[in-house]
């Protein structure tokens, strides 16, 4: 016996500790299997794009990391920020680039780290002080039902001064103000007829012409898909890559640059100040501006490359602004645009949208 019990014992002690570095090990991962990365994003083809092609990479390259999509538009996605304030949150924001500047005002988002990557991008990517890039860039014209045109014999639509023509009335969509794209389009009908960003009296004069034509100021992809499905609309000024999403669902639609130039729209991102998985937030950003992550976002969601280093087919490179047109898009000046905004949302819901 005065052998045997030590040699238990020792058994004994060397089970307890594998069962100890065991329990360590267990409770690491557990605690590694807590870590949840929250992103603010576009919703529909844009949240199903991420949850299938870009978030099981991240989070295989991220052992124990779950990523959460809260779903909302631009604005949605800022009310929540404002609402979150100095509270746990979302770590990641999508916003286009109007809304962004205002998050970046507001000191919603926090430094981008330093890393290779960002040396790869167009100049048109980044956002001024390091605080936000563009994943993406996008053109605003306008998308027309290319069977309702060859029904009636129309000639393909070139200029945003065939919006206000009486052969389209109750035929258009012009997303409300409140929507990037409709706030895109008083600001280039201002600067067609005389004004700018600072002054945009001739853009709500134009405005009021066109008001007559249009049949809806929604700008939901549902509502838009089911009036060109329907032949109810046969035109809406809309983005390149949203055009895209509509054809992708069999729905006659074509983009089409005005001569006049498109409106250039940055898809923002930005990590949010004070996250509390801020290493993992940065490593988020940097996963989506890579080459092979930005050629899935062309594909899937008809946005431009932001990195430079993006190699595209030919097929994709066709339905994206190609480097020539996103030199001759019209640029916004947010910092105007958005200290004007809310008066001129009021104003838009008395001389417009009644």
């Amino acid at each position: 016996m005065k052998t045997v019990v030590p040699q238990m014992l020792r058994k004994v002690g060397r089970a307890a500790l594998v069962t100890a570095c065991a329990g360590l090990v267990f409770g690491a991962t557990a605690a590694q299997a807590d870590t949840t990365l929250y992103v603010g994003a576009y919703g529909g083809s844009f949240e199903q794009m991420l949850k299938k092609d870009v978030i099981p990479g991240f989070e295989r390259a991220n052992p124990g990391t779950k990523v959460v999509i809260v779903p909302g538009d631009s604005t949605t996605t800022l009310a929540k920020l404002q609402a979150q304030k100095g509270k746990a949150g979302m770590d990641v924001v999508f916003l286009d680039d109007g809304p962004m500047y205002q998050a970046i005002q507001m000191g919603f988002c926090g430094k981008l780290a330093d890393a290779p990557v960002y040396h790869d991008l167009y100049d048109i990517a980044k956002f001024k002080n390091d605080s936000a890039v563009a994943a993406g860039l996008i053109a605003t014209g306008i998308a027309y039902n290319t069977r309702l045109f060859q029904a009636k014999g129309w000639p393909a639509p070139s200029s945003w001064k065939e919006l206000s023509d009486p052969k389209y009335k109750g035929k258009l969509v012009m997303p409300s103000i409140k929507n990037t794209y409709g706030l895109h389009a008083l600001l280039v009908e201002s600067k067609l007829n005389g004004g700018s960003d600072a002054n945009i009296d001739p853009g709500f004069r134009e405005m009021e012409k066109i008001a007559p034509n249009v049949l809806s100021f929604d700008p939901s992809p549902g509502k838009i898909a089911e009036l060109f499905q329907a032949d109810e609309v046969a035109l809406a000024v809309w983005g390149n890559g949203r055009v895209q999403a509509l054809r992708q669902q069999g729905i006659p639609v074509e983009f089409v640059y005005p001569k006049e130039g498109a409106v250039a729209l940055g898809m923002g991102m930005c990590v949010v100040n004070k996250s509390a998985n801020d290493a993992l937030a940065q490593k988020f950003v940097q996963t989506i501006l890579s080459p092979q992550t930005q050629a899935v976002l062309a594909e899937s969601q008809g946005v431009a490359p932001s990195n430079r280093k993006t190699q595209l087919s030919m097929a994709v490179a066709s339905r994206v602004p190609s480097a020539a047109q996103i030199d001759k898009l019209v640029r916004v000046d947010w910092d105007v645009v958005n200290a004007k905004r809310a008066d001129w949302t009021q104003r838009w819901n008395r001389q417009i949208e009644r």
